[in-house]
């Protein structure tokens, strides 16, 4: 079984970063202090629909989409982790913490961040300086636990090891290679100017105690790429980048994106909609779309130029 790569936060600020180095473990904590042996099963949407509630119900005034991110991420501490996967926390010093998994899951009640993992860490920390700009970006995102295996050849690198095999596939997903490779950055993009787009007049990425956490939201058929809430917070909108596919395979995917956030997330009174970008329109997705409820099209634009100094 080939390993997972995950960026795991150790408290706010790092703060718990030297005691789980020394202890030889990672661990969160989101109110949950008893022991869940046992309760993870094999399905992470089954975890959460029985773990929503209780999140909930411990940190009144929390939103669904909240609840839903924190038992995400519980689940895959507890279960979707295995032994030999790497992970990369961020210390006090803002270098990175680099180790190994090397058991499975254990709760330490009473204790700092008691949903744990053991870690065999190396004696190595990894600066900023040495991690590519698209690398250092993904370990600044949302979520105490995001997954970063697409960075799995810096991150061996960093530990001193070959970096694993590359794997070349094709695919009739995908339409265009190089669309595919320029949308991977137009979603950074996106996100960080917001504020400045169509869509940022009306609706706002979706946040918790400020942080952004609607980007690369989890959902249980695959991650959403933004999710945002109307600012009269009466609407959910998933915006999906169509990243050179085919047109059936992205509206299909909207939908069942939709799907998950109407019956998990959405609260009274909430509708969801849907949006694709894309470069261009074509039939295919036009017929698609003319018969679909909610969702929208976006193309974007591109400029380039050289200005002389």
């Amino acid at each position: 079984m080939s390993r997972c790569y995950y960026r795991v936060r150790l408290g706010e600020a790092a703060a718990f970063a030297e005691q789980c180095r020394a202890g030889g473990f990672i661990g969160v904590h989101w109110g949950f202090d008893e022991d869940l042996s046992g309760q993870f099963g094999n399905s992470w949407r089954d975890f959460n629909a029985r773990f929503r509630p209780v999140y909930l119900e411990r940190h009144p005034g929390k939103s669904p989409v909240a609840a839903g991110l924190a038992c995400g991420m519980l689940w895959t501490l507890g279960e979707g982790m295995n032994i030999g996967d790497i992970v990369l926390s961020p210390a006090s010093d803002g270098q990175f913490m680099i180790g190994k998994v090397t058991s499975d899951y254990y709760c330490a009640s009473g204790e700092i961040l008691p949903q744990r993992r053991r870690v065999d860490w190396f004696d190595i920390r990894a600066a900023r300086s040495e991690m590519s700009t698209e690398f250092l970006r993904s370990t600044n995102g949302p979520g105490t636990i995001v997954v970063v295996a697409d960075y799995a050849d810096e991150i061996e690198r960093l530990i001193g090891h070959d970096a694993p095999p590359a794997v070349i596939a094709t695919s009739d997903v995908i339409e265009d290679p190089s669309t595919f490779a320029l949308e991977k950055h137009l979603e950074d993009f996106l996100v960080t100017n917001w504020a400045q787009t169509e869509l940022g007049r009306e609706y706002n990425i979706f946040s918790d105690e400020g942080e952004l956490v609607g980007q690369q939201y989890p959902s249980d058929t695959g991650p959403i790429d933004v999710l945002a809430i109307s600012k009269d917070r009466k609407t959910l909108l998933v915006v999906e980048l169509k990243r050179g596919r085919a047109s059936d395979v992205v509206v299909g995917q909207v939908q069942r994106y939709m799907g998950y956030v109407a019956g998990e997330l959405a609260e009274e009174g909430q509708n969801v909609r849907g949006v694709i970008i894309a470069m261009e329109d074509d039939l295919r997705l036009q017929r698609a779309l003319s018969v679909t409820q909610n969702i929208d099209f976006y193309r974007y634009q591109v400029s380039f130029r050289l200005v002389q100094a």
